[in-house]
């Protein structure tokens, strides 16, 4: 039977994904004000218009989930909505007077800066509408994917989605210590630097992978031991805090070091400088709009970046 994609429609798809996220036709009506039998009549249609089965018994016998056919569909929902919503962001900009709105996708490390990139973009052309939307890594590169941002700005670009990427600036990494931590002057003690618990966001970050790299690198294979925390902001309060050193992005701990709160360790080949990349999906084509913030932020050569550390 063939698919018959013009007879979707939207309810349908928000019928879909409120099963996904609930785990049951109960709880998706209830999330869109519907009945039960309202959301098994749209998810019908749904099947029978794409002649599939989208939603299966979940495998606990509890409730319902989507078949591999349903995920798949929900990412395109997933999509049309974040298209509906970059959609109306835009007539809304272009209703108060504005040329348009554009989405910048920022990693949580570059938090720190982001608003002062928003900022110089919007005393550059106060007719473009910068919308700043801030995540993890993970968050970002989903992102990207789906076209939720127009552009993204992270520290290393990812395989997948092919992407096209420019540097933008440098990215300094190093070890910090609360100040007047033994190490601090005597940092080519690599079995105290070793005996040290090393403070650090989740496996997979991009931080975590170049500390392991580098401590790697440097230890020809000492075993150590790391304390594992969810931000930024919670590793410098434990390490000024005294429960290890951290090896962060520098611009993370400006104020810090300017203030002496924390301390750099110089460790060898610190600080490791890496770069900040802006990032846009490969496979689409971007609007002009995009384009021309693309550019005016490449001409910028980090002037948006703090500048960590003394000359």
């Amino acid at each position: 039977m063939p698919m018959r994609m013009n007879a979707v429609t939207l309810k349908q798809l928000r019928a879909l994904d409120a099963v996904a996220r609930g785990g049951s036709l109960t709880a998706a009506g209830e999330s869109l004000n519907l009945t039960t039998p309202a959301i098994h009549t749209q998810i019908k249609g749904l099947e029978d218009a794409i002649g599939m089965k989208l939603i299966q018994r979940a495998v606990d016998g509890a409730g319902s989930e989507l078949t591999e056919a349903g995920k798949a569909l929900r990412e395109t929902a997933l999509r049309i909505e974040d298209n509906l919503s970059q959609a109306e962001a835009t007539l809304s900009a272009i209703a108060r007077g504005q040329v348009g709105r554009i989405t910048l996708g920022v990693v949580s490390t570059g938090k720190y800066f982001a608003p002062r990139l928003v900022k110089m973009l919007q005393d550059a052309h106060p007719e473009i509408e910068v919308a700043l939307r801030v995540g993890n890594r993970s968050a970002i590169i989903e992102g990207i994917e789906r076209g939720s941002f127009d552009i993204a700005v992270m520290g290393r670009p990812p395989r997948h989605p092919p992407v096209v990427a420019e540097p933008i600036g440098q990215h300094p990494h190093a070890l910090v210590a609360p100040l007047g931590h033994p190490l601090i002057a005597k940092a080519d003690d690599l079995e105290q630097l070793f005996g040290e618990t090393f403070i650090s966001r989740e496996e997979g970050s991009g931080t975590r992978i170049l500390m392991s790299r580098w401590l790697d690198r440097v230890g020809d294979g000492r075993l150590y031991d790391t304390l594992e925390m969810d931000s930024n902001e919670t590793i410098k309060q434990a390490v000024m805090a005294g429960l290890g050193i951290a090896f962060l992005s520098l611009h993370t701990v400006t104020d810090e070091l300017e203030t002496g709160r924390l301390a750099l360790i110089p460790a060898p080949g610190l600080p490791l400088m890496r770069h900040w990349f802006l990032v846009r999906r490969e496979s689409e084509r971007p609007r002009e709009l995009a384009l021309r913030v693309w550019d005016e932020i490449v001409e910028m050569n980090g002037a948006f970046l703090p500048h960590p550390i003394p000359d």
